[in-house]
């Protein structure tokens, strides 16, 4: 694909990925299947996003940072087992090698670098999964809180400051998205 050079981009099962023009797709990254991504959303460097199975979606202006894995849950042969895509809101944080599995973070939710979401999770709006947590399946961290461990517990609220730092990071990866476009078209 000439518009994300270095980027794998491939059908799966008939489905290809949606890519919006505005949307940055790193060199390296990986995008499989039923995924779509939104206006203004950056996949970057070493991402894997693999919607073989169920579709994946991540809203506009969200971020998957460098070496994180998104996978879903489809059915098993035999018809069992639940289909449980991802679903990723609009000015989303997703931190360096997450793992996203069948889950769903809401629009300006954030998950912390090395933080595992499992089937059926959640991470309501302005909810932090800190660093390397583990969300077991099932779990909702409700809006407002902090989450840290394995198995992730809640730890305390957040104040607003720690809020609007969040939408200030969503901004921040939106222009270094624009940095890296032209360091990608450059070579």
């Amino acid at each position: 694909m000439h518009e994300h050079p270095g980027a794998l981009i491939l059908a799966h099962g008939g489905r290809s990925p949606r890519i919006p023009p505005g949307a940055f797709i790193a060199p390296g990254a990986r995008i499989i299947g039923d995924v779509t991504i939104g206006e203004g959303a950056s996949i970057w460097y070493n991402c894997v996003l693999r919607g073989d199975l169920a579709p994946i979606e991540v809203g506009a202006r969200s971020n998957v940072q460098d070496g994180s894995v998104i996978h879903v849950e489809g059915p098993r042969k035999g018809g069992g087992g639940a289909i449980q895509p991802v679903i990723i809101g609009e000015d989303v944080l997703i931190g360096h090698m997450a793992l996203l599995h069948g889950c769903r973070i809401e629009s300006r939710g954030f998950v912390g670098m090395g933080a595992i979401v499992m089937d059926g999770a959640c991470v309501q709006s302005t909810g932090m999964l800190g660093a390397g947590a583990l969300l077991p399946p099932g779990k909702t961290v409700p809006e407002g809180e902090l989450w840290t461990g394995r198995p992730a517990r809640p730890r305390r609220a957040l104040g607003p400051q720690e809020i609007a730092a969040m939408a200030d990071q969503c901004d921040h990866y939106l222009e270094m998205a624009e940095h890296h476009r032209g360091l990608a078209a450059e070579s």
